[in-house]
Order: structure tokens, then C-alpha cells, then sequence
């Protein structure tokens, strides 16, 4: 057993302050191993938000030493540990409590975006004829777990605060995987150029970076994206072809 400090964000509110925490470690803990160790110990008024403790149910983001992360995925002894760790919560999105965010928005976020549109079936018995390529395409965007730290790192929402503009590579990804699934119709490009704010993103691949699933988030569904709205708005050939159509 080794003793570690950790310098927690304590706040009921908009105020709050970082508050140190001395507990002992020991090998193979994780952040939230240490957190639980202080609310047990030292502070049980301490708000955290957690579920499955496997990196699958996306509960427990925050940010460690500055860096949006799992907090039940982030080793102790993948940290600097001989000086404080300090844990936060999203800074993207408004605080409640200690830890714990406020990530509503995302969820009414969702719903504006077109939903699946099947086009008819290919077969009389209402089946439909996919390649599997065209499948495994769309298939790594379902891995997302919705931890939403590729909302909080991207720079449009975390330090540009438009939320209203903007609806993140999170979401920019659910589209993607809508509009290059083979079976949908829906048109989405108009409103990913107008409404969704995808000219904001600059491509800086921060998303794909802390995505705890390893979601290629900007070469495999930011660009592409970004590649169909330019083609079908801003590309003059494509333009005067539609006119002739």
C-alpha cells in the first residue's frame, strides 16, 4: 500500500473548488477504485456518477489531470502519482454536483436528426439485399457507449459554449451512421450544413483521441460527412448538374 493525493472538484452549484484528498492505493487501482475509497473514508457526500465499473456504460466521465477519461478505465499507474490527480467533471456541460454533469442536451439532440428511412425492400417477401461491406462500414459507429467525452473535449462545445450551433462529433457520428447505412433515404445534408453546424469542426481528430472505443470519429465519420456537404453545396459541377436535373 502506497498513499496518493487527489485534488477533487467539490461544488453544489456553478461555484466550487478543488479539495485534497490523501487515501492509499495499491496496485491495479483505477481512479474510481480511489474515489469510492474517499467517499467511503473521507467524504460520503461526495457525488459520483458510475454503473457497470467495465468501460461500457459510459457513467463515469470526468476529467483527470486536464484530459476527458473514464475515470473506471484510467490506471493509477498510467498517472504521474507523486503529484496530486486531479479529477473533475465535464466542463462542457453545466454542473450539478462534485462530479457529476449535466448531459441532457445530448439527449435532446438526438431526436432532431432525421430518423432510419428504409428504402423498399428488393424481394417480394420484404427482404432487402446488403453487401457486407456496406455493413461493416456503419458497424464501428455502433460500438459508441454515449460516455460523451468526444463532446466535451471538441473545442466548439467546451470553449465556445454553441451548444445551439453545434451538435458534436458524438452526434455527427450517430448520422454518419445513418446516412451510409445501404438501406436509408432520408436526406440529412441540408441540415448537417444549416442546423447541425458540421463547418465548425476543423478537424483536429481531439474526439477520435479520447474515444474509449477507439472510433475512428473524424477520418471515418467527420470528413466523409464533410465531403457530401461540400460536394452537394459548395462544388460548382455538382451544382450545375442539379440545375439541368
Amino acid at each position: 500500500m502506497a498513499r496518493a493525493t487527489f485534488r477533487i472538484w467539490r461544488t453544489s452549484g456553478t461555484e466550487g473548488r478543488f479539495q485534497d484528498y490523501s487515501t492509499e492505493v495499491s496496485e491495479g487501482m483505477v481512479v474510481l477504485d480511489a474515489v469510492h475509497r474517499i467517499q467511503a473514508e473521507q467524504a460520503p457526500d461526495l457525488a459520483c456518477r458510475w454503473n457497470c465499473k467495465a468501460g461500457k456504460c459510459g457513467s463515469c466521465s470526468a476529467e483527470i489531470n486536464g484530459t476527458p477519461r473514464l475515470m473506471c478505465m484510467t490506471r493509477l499507474n498510467e498517472l504521474p502519482m507523486a503529484e496530486p490527480v486531479t479529477v473533475e467533471p465535464m466542463r462542457a456541460f453545466p454542473p450539478i454536483r462534485d462530479l457529476v454533469s449535466d448531459v441532457s442536451w445530448n439527449f435532446r439532440v438526438k431526436p432532431r436528426i432525421a430518423k432510419f428511412a428504409p428504402r423498399t425492400p428488393d424481394a417480394p417477401d420484404g427482404t432487402w439485399r446488403m453487401a457486407q461491406r456496406d455493413i461493416d462500414r456503419v458497424q464501428e459507429f455502433r460500438k459508441c457507449i454515449e460516455c460523451f467525452l468526444c463532446q466535451d473535449v471538441c473545442h466548439v462545445l467546451r470553449d465556445h459554449n454553441l451548444h445551439e450551433e453545434f451538435i458534436g462529433p458524438r452526434y455527427l457520428t450517430y448520422a454518419a451512421a445513418l446516412e451510409m447505412h445501404p438501406l436509408d433515404t432520408a436526406d440529412r445534408e441540408g441540415a448537417l450544413k444549416k442546423d447541425f453546424g458540421i463547418g465548425y469542426c476543423n478537424i483536429t481528430k481531439c474526439c477520435t483521441k479520447v474515444c474509449p472505443e477507439r472510433i475512428h470519429i473524424t477520418d471515418n465519420a467527420i470528413i466523409p460527412l464533410k465531403e457530401r456537404v461540400v460536394d452537394r453545396f459548395y462544388d460548382p459541377v455538382s451544382r450545375l448538374l442539379r440545375m439541368f436535373k
